[in-house]
């Protein structure tokens, strides 16, 4: 029953989020961005995967990204440590899927190929000192991205699928923030990359088996 009562709230935090981010007040950015993830922590806590290490490391990433987004939003923005807690979050998370993964399948790593190359190059001449770690940051998210997707195209079942959509619009998600940091940026950059931000985090969660299709 709980789970029914966790959609709406996070739904609605999300929402008072990310209309802070264009209205405020500011207190409200920093009350409800961490509240919402807490709220899908509590998604995954409550999900019955038949693995618990598949639960304990999806806890873990999601825990991690929380942590990324603190620094992101802190008033002396920590770009850095935020990039680096997000790194761990996708490490957790490509473990979580390897774990459940018996034989690879290599074809939907050719298009996450393409599409890493042709946002490194947007994004390369903007990068400065940071073309090293935004390139490792890319290999890790598409790496996680290819695992779900993996791991979904052999088992086809619906918590598989709620993952391997919810790690694309991850990517998609920070493909907009990168866009919108290092390119130049574009007013709807927020509502959408938050959008997809916690649809992709929510999803993710979902797998842990709350969530089933």
């Amino acid at each position: 029953m709980l789970i029914f009562v966790l959609v709406p709230l996070i739904i609605l935090s999300a929402a008072i989020h990310i209309r802070a981010e264009y209205c405020g007040p500011r207190r409200y950015v920093y009350i409800f961005k961490p509240l919402t993830m807490v709220f899908i922590w509590l998604v995954a806590i409550l999900g019955q995967a038949t693995s618990p290490f598949y639960k304990y490391t999806i806890v873990a990433g999601l825990i991690f990204s929380t942590a990324g987004d603190v620094f992101l939003m802190l008033p002396l923005e920590r770009f850095v440590p935020g990039l680096v807690a997000f790194l761990i979050a996708h490490l957790f998370y490509i473990v979580a899927f390897a774990s459940e993964i018996s034989e690879l399948t290599w074809w939907p790593l050719l298009p996450l190929v393409v599409f890493g190359v042709v946002i490194y190059a947007i994004l390369v001449p903007s990068l400065g000192k940071l073309k090293l770690p935004i390139l490792g940051y890319i290999v890790v998210i598409l790496t996680m991205a290819w695992l779900a997707w993996a791991r979904w195209l052999e088992g086809r079942q619906g918590e598989m699928l709620q993952a391997s959509v919810g790690a694309g619009l991850f990517v998609i998600s920070d493909t907009i923030l990168a866009i919108n940091r290092f390119r130049g940026e574009f007013k709807s950059a927020r509502v959408l990359k938050l959008g997809t931000y916690f649809a992709a985090q929510w999803l993710i969660a979902g797998s842990v088996g709350a969530l089933a299709f």
